[in-house]
């Protein structure tokens, strides 16, 4: 861990080239990963990673240098080596270290360092179980556990010294079931800022069997119609459409180069008035939450849209020195050895009034998204596309069969201005958040939601 007494010369010696800002980030983390396929488990990987990097900002350019090498003098010559690549006006200021803020994390219950390897492996072991027993269609089972413990020290020229601690659990199924001449795929995944008591809320049979039946039910199902149609989205199925359409387009990196459709339009409507868009970290456990963000920023719950009405950015430190502001607490880093970019934490579009149910009701032809894949967006026009993995057709209200291979198409704004229905529910997907070569956890989550048109991809 960092020694506090020689953290004021650290970043003195990396301002010598010049610089308004320097910060030193450490991180010590293990995990435990266990992965099952074809009914046998093919990996179990250990291991520890631990390692400092230094970053200094200069005229709103940043150099970055990490190293695995956790003594004074290695940190010492990694300064030195980040203000060579400096040249700006002298660092002036006193560095003073304040006294630390602890960011203790969530309570644990069961921690993974309590449980055996062995009790690890059950886990993974049950959930393949559990699949296979859905159906003699089940082809593959793919299950993964992964647990993760990391403790964090950041210390910056604003003499900040802030320490984090962060344990969480992941666990996923992925089942593939083959017909006469069909082939699909079941997901399912729960993960968390958890211990093992994540297993009480869904135990891996659950997880398990959801994805199964996923991909047995698709089997039977005809092609998607596609075309200009109503679209409800469920609440399960996860916060794809908020974290594509309209997330990535509010990280200010983006929108303060120009590169996103959103640039320039704070104070305009973005959205339906039924929409308002929150970015936030403090919703205790969840996957995309912390107590300080990795550049020593307490976690916050920002307002990005309100009524429909664009309300502002999600900042990092760089980004919020651009603009003349102060961070929203989304500067996050996959690790040491990466510099902290603006990323999403939890996303979500928050709940509005309307009965699911009745949602459904009032739609007499259309298409029902009980659980959303992937998805790509262009965050320069806004346009997307999305993969609908469980989808049924709505006829006269009523949630009918089941179809399959349908697509969601079209353009951000456009289709968050065509939300006439917001659900007084709301669910979370998971996943990891990938941008500039980064991966970070995050969770999205959404109501049920009535767009009134939206392009479907599927059979002509």
């Amino acid at each position: 861990m960092l020694d506090q007494m020689n953290l004021s010369a650290i970043l003195r010696q990396a301002l010598a080239g010049g610089g308004e800002f320097a910060e030193i980030y450490f991180e010590e983390g293990s995990t435990t990963s266990v992965f099952c396929e074809d009914g046998k488990i093919e990996k179990v990987l250990a291991g520890t990673d631990r390692g400092v990097g230094i970053r200094v900002i200069s005229d709103l350019r940043t150099a970055y240098a990490y190293t695995n090498e956790v003594t004074d003098a290695a940190l010492m010559e990694l300064a030195t080596t980040v203000s060579r690549a400096v040249r700006g006006k002298v660092f002036e200021q006193t560095i003073a270290m304040k006294p630390r803020a602890v960011g203790a994390g969530f309570p644990i219950e069961i921690t993974p360092d309590g449980v055996t390897l062995h009790e690890k492996i059950a886990l993974v072991e049950r959930g393949n179980k559990a699949a296979r027993d859905v159906s003699e269609t089940i082809r593959q089972v793919m299950i993964a556990y992964r647990d993760s413990r990391v403790k964090c020290q950041i210390a910056n020229s604003l003499g900040d010294f802030i320490e984090t601690n962060r344990t969480g659990t992941l666990y996923l199924a992925q089942v593939v079931a083959a017909g006469a001449d069909v082939i699909q795929t079941g997901y399912e995944a729960t993960g968390k800022f958890m211990g093992h008591e994540i297993f009480r809320e869904r135990p891996p049979e659950e997880i398990a069997r959801a994805a199964a039946r996923r991909a047995v039910m698709m089997l039977g199902a005809r092609k998607a119609p596609g075309g200009l149609m109503p679209v409800v989205l469920s609440s399960e199925a996860g916060g794809t459409m908020v974290h594509e359409a309209i997330g990535h387009g509010l990280e200010a990196d983006l929108a303060g180069n120009g590169l996103s459709v959103y640039t320039g339009k704070v104070g305009q409507q973005v959205a339906s008035p039924l929409v308002t868009v929150i970015d936030d970290a403090t919703i205790p456990n969840a996957r995309g939450s912390f107590s300080f963000d990795d550049e020593g920023t307490p976690a916050q719950r920002t307002v990005l849209v309100e009524n429909g009405i664009l309300k502002g950015y999600l900042y990092d430190r760089l980004s919020a020195m651009k603009d003349g502001c102060a961070s929203t607490g989304n500067g996050r880093r996959e690790g040491y050895h990466t510099k902290p970019i603006v990323r999403m934490t939890n996303t979500l579009i928050a709940p509005g009034e309307s009965d699911p149910e009745e949602i459904v009701r009032g739609v007499g032809q259309g298409l029902f998204v009980r659980k959303m894949g992937g998805g790509q967006v262009n965050t320069v026009n806004g346009d997307f596309v999305f993969e609908v993995t469980e989808g049924y057709l709505i006829e006269n209200g009523v949630i009918g069969e089941p179809v399959r291979g349908a697509t969601l198409t079209g353009n951000g704004p456009d289709i968050l201005k065509k939300i006439v229905k917001v659900g007084s529910d709301l669910g979370f997907g998971i996943g990891t958040c990938g941008k500039d070569g980064q991966g970070v956890p995050v969770s999205d989550a959404q109501p049920t939601l009535l767009i009134d048109e939206i392009t479907v991809g599927g059979a002509a």
